[in-house]
């Protein structure tokens, strides 16, 4: 008569499930080789080519380095590419009454200046940069006692929205406190539509590209205290919103009040 040796349970469960803890281990990922993978791509844009040359033409009369001479046949022949590069990216066309207003949350009646609200376009000459006179622009203040760039009800930024459709044609991020750039951190969209240059001044952060294709309402940067004057305390933290009608290649003052006064609010 043979006897058989009692085999431990624990025993027995060992030998059942080693081939699948076997199969597990073989499934899991090696970490050494997660640690030594190489990193996701990053998507890389490219500005249209003629943006480039206009923000470098910009910065140019912007800092007196080029002639009303020379400059002017250079904008002509820039704005006619951007125009075909615009509509080749597949830009879009919107009226004025598609138009938003450039502060969320805010309105016409944040607009300061007395009657002509601060609009002035005698003396304002585009080719003379830095450097121009008068103000045929708006100033739409928010509500920023301590002066943080923060909206004191909601303590976030305030966003500065896109006013038209267009194309970012030049842009400034590097100003830095104690600078003579009047603007501080700018951007310019050039819309096609209408035949505009639209003016952005005084942000805290941009957030759009240089050739970026954009529409009423998208976000292009934060409302900041950036630029020589803006930055002093005297200063109340505001948009400063200037639209430019192209005229043969000529950027003159427009008074869009009226358009702001209607504009959609987001």
């Amino acid at each position: 008569m043979k006897f058989f040796h009692a085999v431990p349970l624990t025993a027995l469960l060992l030998a059942l499930l080693a081939p699948a803890t076997l199969l597990l281990a073989d499934s899991q990922p090696d970490l050494n080789e997660l640690s030594d993978a190489p990193p996701a791509a990053k998507a890389v844009t490219t500005a249209p080519a003629a943006a480039v040359r206009f923000d470098q033409l910009n910065t140019r009369i912007r800092d007196g380095k080029i002639s009303r001479g020379a400059a002017l046949p250079e904008l002509k022949l820039l704005l006619a590419e951007l125009r075909q590069e615009f509509y080749r990216q597949g830009g879009s066309d919107y009226p004025r009454p598609a138009w938003v207003f450039p502060l969320a949350g805010y309105d016409y009646r944040a607009i300061t200046g007395g009657r002509n609200k601060g609009y002035i376009a005698s003396g304002y000459d585009y080719f003379s940069g830095n450097r121009h006179g008068g103000h045929p622009s708006f100033d739409t203040f928010i509500r920023d006692r301590n002066q943080d760039s923060l909206d004191d009800r909601s303590g976030k930024p305030v966003k500065v929205l896109s006013l038209t459709g267009g194309m970012v044609v030049a842009l400034e991020r590097q100003w830095q406190p104690g600078s003579s750039l009047r603007g501080g951190k700018y951007l310019w969209v050039y819309d096609p539509a209408n035949e505009l240059l639209v003016y952005y001044a005084h942000n805290s952060e941009l957030q759009v590209e240089l050739g970026q294709i954009v529409k009423p309402g998208d976000l292009l940067a934060t409302v900041g205290r950036s630029g020589y004057n803006a930055a002093k305390r005297r200063s109340p933290t505001h948009l400063h919103l200037t639209v430019l009608q192209l005229r043969d290649g000529r950027p003159l003052p427009l008074n869009v009040y009226p358009e702001l006064t209607r504009a959609q609010q987001h």
